[in-house]
């Protein structure tokens, strides 16, 4: 059995490194949907989420040393290596070679790219809100390569066929995890 990391060490540890609000609200909504996604899958939500919120520990502080920064500071304090992992898979393909093998990590890798999109396309809605976000929406400013040119769409349809899940059902349920925000 890992060793668990409370949530409230982890939010200490990601804002030592992570000050900036739009990078700390992109760590809350990655821990929601990993949780929502535990959820869906039968595993611990507390792990899960946690794997979610320390995901870009390092982003901020160490952009050009990313995944590798956080690996160094994550064994510098202890931190289990299910978390280590999930992390570096993360960045599979982009900063890292470390591959998703569990559910978990093949969820965080989906997912990462995919909350900061389905949030762009919810900043261009009336609402501002995913909260009356629907799949569809998303689905046609995801085929438009302009919009949100920066979002990673090869590592999202990647993730996907890793998870044996279709793009609309991963947009669903990651709409459904960001819903469960405080103050989505």
């Amino acid at each position: 059995m890992e060793a668990k990391l409370s949530r409230e060490d982890a939010w200490k540890l990601l804002t030592e490194y992570t000050r900036t609000p739009s990078l700390q609200n992109h760590a809350l909504t990655v821990e929601a949907v990993m949780r929502h996604f535990a959820r869906l899958n039968g595993e611990d939500e507390e792990i899960w989420g946690v794997a979610g919120l320390l995901h870009d520990l390092d982003y901020e502080q160490y952009p050009q040393e990313h995944c590798r920064k956080a690996e160094e500071i994550m064994r510098e304090k202890g931190i289990d290596e299910i978390y280590i992992r999930a992390m570096k898979c993360h960045g599979y393909g982009l900063c890292t070679d470390t591959k998703p093998e569990s559910q978990m990590e093949k969820v965080l890798y989906t997912i990462d790219e995919l909350t900061g999109f389905i949030h762009a396309v919810s900043l261009m809605r009336p609402s501002r809100s995913v909260q009356d976000l629907e799949v569809k929406s998303v689905k046609k400013k995801f085929k438009d390569k302009a919009f949100a040119a920066g979002v990673n769409r090869d590592v999202i349809r990647s993730g996907c066929e890793m998870l044996g899940m279709d793009l609309d059902e991963v947009i669903h349920e990651t709409i459904a995890g960001m819903r469960e925000m405080p103050g989505a």
